[in-house]
């Protein structure tokens, strides 16, 4: 029973590891080439086009749900209305250019396209809705002091800080490339290992009949919703997991709910939010991401009934086009980086630039 647990896990983090170390890459350059000032340039004011501009600039960035908060404070603070707000604050923890690329190995192009603009859609419908409240009371005044924003769930301390970028390119890229393989990987890599672990379980022990009676159509939704709402649990963290769920009998729509609610909010975010925006925008926070993700994962279900594409037959399909030598090569290089003493040498080759002094 072990031995096929690790062996289906094996399986899935071989064909995940390629996609991963692409996506780290893609997350240190985004990173690096993004500042936090044109960031605040762009999702200024409120509205529909400033709603929409916050979920799409914010779903490629490389952050958890806490690790957005500081960024979306700040953006708040600056001039950006609740609605942009809300929407950063959603669409970058629901999916990045690293959940992406591992939806794509694991779950096939259909989940992965619709894990992406899923969480696009909920963080322009829920900012919407959290834009019409109004502040009760002024934001807290400036003391010079950071706020405590992570509630203690980012696994290392640089995890939710966003320091400024170094002008230099080459620093920048440096920078981003630290970032990606240090504070990223770091931050989920423990939550990594346990989506795999529970992916090969899945695989390994239950049987697709088990949860096939009722891994659909609302009910299930509601739960996965419920359940997931209040998780830390990272959207790279969160696909293997949805693997195991879909070769266990659960249909993608419910899936969806799960991969959408699961990565785009923590307790640590709810508190913070209430804080910042008031209990009328948290209400209507929590309640634009259950019923737009629940209606997402109905229309998925929907859609694929009609057209009768079967997801479960795309998943991994793009992991088995690569080589053997690749995967293992890969899996390899993650483990070393995940792993703090064998990465020192990473250290010497890319180090943590230092800003200049004026």
């Amino acid at each position: 029973m072990i031995a096929d647990i690790l062996n289906e896990t094996l399986n899935v983090a071989l064909t995940a590891a390629p996609w991963l170390l692409l996506g780290l890459l893609a997350a240190g350059a985004v990173k690096a080439l993004i500042p936090e000032a044109a960031l605040q340039r762009w999702l200024g004011g409120a509205g529909l086009a400033a709603t929409a501009r916050a979920a799409v600039v914010g779903a490629p960035l490389p952050l958890c749900s806490c690790g957005a908060i500081p960024t979306a404070l700040a953006l708040h603070r600056g001039g950006a209305g609740r609605g942009p707000t809300t929407a950063f604050l959603i669409g970058t923890p629901g999916v990045g250019v690293d959940s992406l690329a591992i939806s794509y190995a694991l779950l096939g192009p259909v989940m992965a396209v619709a894990r992406a603009l899923g969480a696009i859609v909920t963080a322009i419908t829920t900012g919407l809705l959290v834009g019409r409240t109004r502040a009760a009371t002024d934001h807290p005044e400036a003391t010079g002091a950071e706020p405590d924003t992570c509630g203690g769930c980012c696994e290392t301390d640089t995890g939710c800080a966003t320091p400024e970028a170094p002008e230099r390119l080459s620093a920048r890229l440096r920078s981003g490339l630290h970032y990606a393989f240090h504070d990223v990987l770091d931050d989920i890599r423990l939550w990594l290992v346990i989506g795999l672990l529970v992916a090969g379980a899945l695989l390994a022990l239950v049987p697709p009949a088990t949860l096939a009676a009722w891994g659909s159509g609302l009910a299930a939704m509601l739960v996965m919703a419920v359940i997931g709402i209040p998780m830390y649990l990272c959207a790279t963290a969160a696909t293997p997991i949805a693997v195991g769920l879909i070769a266990a009998g659960v249909s993608p729509g419910t899936v969806l709910v799960f991969l959408l609610a699961a990565p785009i909010t923590s307790l640590a975010t709810l508190g913070v939010f209430r804080r910042e925006l008031g209990t009328p925008a948290l209400v209507l926070y929590l309640a634009g991401i259950a019923a737009t993700t629940i209606a997402l994962g109905l229309a998925l279900d929907a859609g694929l009934a009609r057209t009768g594409v079967d997801v479960a037959t795309q998943m991994g399909a793009t992991g088995e086009l690569l080589p053997a030598w690749l995967e293992w090569s890969t899996l390899v290089i993650l483990i070393v980086l995940a792993t703090p003493v064998l990465r020192r040498w990473l250290d010497r080759l890319i180090p943590h630039p230092q800003p200049r002094s004026a």
